[in-house]
């Protein structure tokens, strides 16, 4: 992988010094909380690059010694020495300094929208969906994040047909948005008498959470439907209309929401999950686009594909987008080893990140 080319480096050490200027310089609140968030950015980047040009520096100077014909011998070991240490740290802080530079996804720091729909497998699918929902509640009460339930379908026998969630805190979408996809789960049912394995799936969509900012909605791009809301096998649960059906007619897309008494109060749900899918259509239309440029990258968010599968038999974890096989099920599930998982794909996603990065140098 070539060097970084030293005019970036500058260019960013600059651009961190004038804003660190015009911090000082008491600017105005929304100005203050701009340069606040760059200079959050710009400083471990920064950073690095002061130590890169550290130890540049110190190379050059152990090869000019070397160069030397009238250098003494006890000095030239010494900078022999020095050579050897510096270039593996040379090669360590470029990769660094690479990795702060790839490309900010600027929905990282989002909260997300959690998806959750039993597929093939019946009862068991929705049991498993259930299973899912739980394993990231509890990765979410592990990280301080918020879960907070917009809509959900329960099944006769237990767990959900669907379950949509918002989930709240620091880089929440930054780490979820890797578990977009299928899941499989292959276990004996409980009602299976005869010890047979069934497999089972479930999807997963994870969407950022958009703002108003992010999705503008025209009114006349949605029809709104009010209906009366319906518990299971049909009941009436409420004797007023008060669910709500929004569809946007552009797109196609079609949100309804039940769960509130309040109409009011479920069609700001409905617009939330129907403005985070817009934003995720959006999302979806530019990644197809860069991914048309480079090679197929981990964490796309097709979730036509299969992920990853959950082996109880085995007590395996599967995850077939960089097959990692993690013989610790039980704590995946309990949401303690998903991050294991994650930080994997993190890792494999930056990797093929930096790779198209050298291409482009």
């Amino acid at each position: 992988m070539s060097a970084i080319p030293v005019e970036k480096l500058e260019m960013l050490l600059s651009r961190w010094q004038a804003v660190q200027e015009e911090l000082a310089q008491n600017p105005d609140q929304a100005k203050f909380v701009a340069l606040s968030r760059e200079f959050a950015e710009l400083d471990p980047i920064a950073s690095k690059i002061r130590e890169l040009k550290q130890v540049r520096a110190g190379l050059e100077e152990a090869q000019q010694m070397l160069t030397d014909p009238e250098i003494e011998a006890d000095m030239a070991a010494l900078a022999r020495e020095e050579l050897a240490e510096l270039k593996p740290r040379l090669e360590q802080l470029e990769r660094e300094v690479r990795l702060l530079l790839l490309p900010k996804d600027k929905a990282d720091a989002k909260n997300a929208i959690l998806e959750l729909r039993a597929g093939a497998g019946g009862d068991e699918a929705a049991l498993f969906a259930g299973d899912l929902f739980r394993m990231y509640q509890r990765y979410a009460d592990l990280r301080g994040w918020k879960v907070q339930v917009l809509s959900a379908s329960e099944s006769s026998v237990g767990g959900y047909k669907e379950i949509i969630a918002l989930v709240s805190g620091e880089g929440v979408f930054a780490r979820l948005k890797f578990e977009s996809g299928g899941h499989r789960v292959q276990r004996v049912p409980e009602t299976e008498s005869g010890g047979r394995i069934h497999t089972s799936a479930a999807t997963v969509a994870v969407l950022p959470e958009a703002e108003e900012v992010d999705i503008e909605i025209d009114e006349k791009d949605i029809r709104i439907d009010v209906f009366r809301a319906s518990g299971p096998g049909g009941q009436s649960v409420n004797t007023t209309d008060s669910a709500v059906r929004i569809t946007h007619l552009p797109t196609g897309l079609v949100v309804s929401q039940q769960d509130e008494k309040s109409q009011h109060k479920n069609k700001a749900k409905a617009m939330k999950v129907l403005r985070a899918r817009l934003y995720d259509l959006e999302r979806q239309k530019q990644e197809s686009a860069r991914a048309a440029e480079r090679r197929g990258q981990v964490g796309s968010g097709d979730r036509s594909q299969r992920i990853r599968t959950y082996n109880f038999p085995q007590g395996r974890v599967t995850d077939h987008r960089i097959g990692l096989t993690l013989h610790k099920l039980e704590a995946v599930l309990a949401g303690e080893a998903l991050d294991e998982i994650i930080d994997a794909l993190i890792t494999q996603h930056n990797a093929e990140l930096l790779a198209s990065m050298g291409e482009q140098d």
